[in-house]
């Protein structure tokens, strides 16, 4: 893995999710901020690579319901 590796990952994500959700570039950068989604696919990057965009998509979405569910408690 290298960092030009990660960061393109990370863009063509980040670029499928706001797509997905409908989202503004605002509100996905307010959410990064909160649950530090770039750096979940960077952590994730060697089986994130090899899975497709909607598979990611609805892996960040089961990480951000985790944190959710743990702000609560």
């Amino acid at each position: 893995m290298n960092i030009n590796q990660v960061a393109y990952l990370q863009a063509e994500v980040a670029q499928a999710y706001v797509r997905y959700h409908n989202l503004n570039p605002a509100r996905f950068a307010e959410l990064n901020r909160k649950y530090s989604i770039l750096r979940f696919i960077e952590i994730g990057y060697e089986p994130f690579h090899l899975t497709g965009t909607q598979g990611i998509i609805d892996e960040v979405d089961d990480y951000i319901r985790i944190q959710q569910s743990e702000e609560r408690c």
